[in-house]
């Protein structure tokens, strides 16, 4: 994939939505390897500055930036369209301090980027392609990044009430981006717009650019964009913050009630790991510990030598026996203490289905690890196909995985069907299929 930037400059007029200012945001075409930039065309020497999670100053309903004099409000939303839209590569004037709020979307920032017309560079993207799981905890809130070979975010958004609870899991890529993201508008409860206001926030904030939820009552402008609007703007949120990296993201975030305070702590986790990422010399790839000749279980520590996952993300607990070459019988043991009960959901915590399919896929890659030559490699989740939840898990249940392999294309793909069961009854079900991929050294 190749870095892209604009074919011409595009300009944009209107209100910030905390500071209340009139601005005319400009986006500029730039070289390759020049990455994000924003200029405060309206201080002197019109300092510039580069978006990354080590200038965040503020992130109270929105997000910050600060070097040295200089600061720029809410960048979220511009951040999160060229982010979305796969531009890697502009120059972005302000003559104020916040960007325009519009209508409250990333819409109108990518109607600018179609207008200014991407085009590629003849530089390659890099991407930050995250390694190993990271999760942060914030009282009710959790944010959990895993490896993926792609850009995706399932995420819950919900109030303390429990009555706009909503979910969706997404690939992102530019034209989920903007056909399924960017048109989604931000939103606050109304019992909090008194002490915002209390705070200096939302001076611009009107039913124009933003939706209002006051109890069970949705109060805005025009009708719900989507009827889950809301996860949508969360999601939407997590990929402008997640853009502080420096970096596109390859990664699998998992997001219960995000918010720009846990988006920024990952962000910075993120950081700071892609920092001694860059430092450390690279290492040769080391063998898979592959179940061994006459091996008919695994207990926790043969597991944990065999997967790559960790706390709060490993989902097998034992491996009860193998049968034959092509089958399994592994178990989780699902407990109050799991940290994603907190959000999922409070007073009736239920296991998220995206985990029963990784347990299921953390199954099937120990089995598929077992029946091909891998050595160097480990076996990467690239789908999931015919996906059924038929019964709720929840705490005190042992979740019993049956993985079969089905499929084997020597040592590059592989598919297994998988079920998980409670009780001897079935309560979720799924057919994946993996590729083999190239694993590092553990440091």
């Amino acid at each position: 994939m190749k870095q892209r930037t604009l074919a011409r400059a595009v300009s944009l007029t209107g209100s910030a939505l905390h500071t209340g200012e009139a601005v005319t945001l400009i986006l500029k075409p730039a070289p390759a390897d020049h990455g994000i930039v924003f200029k405060r065309t309206d201080l002197s020497g019109e300092p510039e500055l580069r978006p990354r999670v080590d200038q965040v100053t503020d992130l109270v309903r929105a997000t910050t930036i600060q070097s040295g004099h200089a600061k720029i409000h809410t960048v979220e939303h511009v951040l999160s369209a060229l982010h979305g839209c796969g531009v890697d590569n502009v120059l972005i004037e302000m003559n104020a301090s916040e960007p325009p709020i519009m209508d409250g979307s990333a819409r109108p920032f990518v109607n600018m980027i179609l207008e200014g017309e991407p085009v590629e560079q003849d530089k390659d993207r890099e991407y930050y392609t995250l390694d190993a799981p990271v999760s942060v905890t914030r009282g009710d809130s959790s944010i959990i990044a895993l490896p993926s070979d792609e850009f995706k975010i399932s995420c819950t958004s919900a109030d303390n009430r429990g009555i706009h609870t909503q979910h969706l899991s997404l690939t992102i890529d530019p034209e989920v981006y903007m056909t399924q993201i960017a048109a989604a508008r931000t939103f606050t409860i109304y019992e909090d717009i008194e002490e915002l206001l209390k705070l200096g926030k939302i001076k611009g904030g009107s039913l124009d650019c933003a939706v209002v939820i006051k109890g069970d009552k949705i109060i805005s402008k025009e009708p719900l964009r989507f009827k889950d609007e809301f996860v949508r703007h969360k999601m939407l949120d997590i990929i402008g913050d997640v853009l502080l990296l420096g970096l596109p993201l390859k990664a699998h975030i998992i997001a219960t009630r995000p918010g720009h305070a846990i988006n920024a702590e990952l962000t910075k986790i993120l950081f700071e790991r892609l920092t001694e990422k860059k430092k450390a010399p690279k290492k040769k790839a080391a063998a898979a510990k592959t179940p061994q000749p006459g091996e008919t279980s695994l207990d926790i520590k043969r597991v944990l030598e065999m997967l790559p996952h960790r706390y709060p993300f490993l989902m097998i607990d034992r491996v009860l026996e193998f049968i034959g070459e092509t089958e399994l019988v592994a178990i989780k043991n699902v407990t109050i203490n799991e940290p994603y009960f907190q959000g999922h959901y409070p007073g009736e915590p239920v296991m998220p289905g995206v985990l029963q399919i990784e347990a299921m896929a953390q199954a099937s890659g120990i089995l598929l690890l077992r029946n091909a030559n891998t050595e160097g490699k480990t076996a990467l989740f690239m789908s999931a196909d015919k996906v059924k939840f038929r019964r709720a898990v929840r705490p005190g249940d042992q979740l019993v995985i049956n993985a079969k392999l089905t499929k084997s294309r020597g040592n590059k793909i592989g598919i297994a069907e998988a079920t998980c069961t409670v009780g001897g009854n079935v309560v979720s079900s799924a057919e994946l299929m993996f590729g083999f991929v190239d694993i590092e050294a553990a440091p």
